[in-house]
């Protein structure tokens, strides 16, 4: 699936969306650091691009970078908020609270 997808890196389906789904198959195969990589480029491409936030987020917390991905799951829920996204709001508040415990 990565290799189909990377296919279409610099092509005119390249965007948010393709980075967005790179990023999540890289976290499958267990390539974090990829992950984050397209992640990122996901929400440089579309800030409010909440599902995008909230997969960094969650990128960050498992790699034990606490401040990343409380800045990531913030952007995310003001970009949720901002679309009236209220399920990935909900879920990213809780997240954070849950990081913010831990630390």
């Amino acid at each position: 699936m990565i290799s189909s997808l990377e296919k279409l890196l610099g092509t005119p389906r390249d965007g948010a969306l393709l980075r967005y789904s790179l990023g999540l198959e890289y976290a499958k195969a267990g390539e974090r650091e990829r992950a984050i990589e397209f992640l990122r480029d996901a929400v440089a491409r579309d800030p409010m691009y909440s599902a995008a936030w909230k997969a960094l987020g969650g990128e960050f917390a498992e790699a034990g970078q606490a401040d990343a991905a409380l800045d990531a799951y913030r952007h995310g829920i003001d970009a949720a908020k901002a679309r009236g996204d209220r399920q990935a709001e909900k879920e990213m508040t809780v997240f954070a609270r849950r990081l913010e415990r831990k630390t």
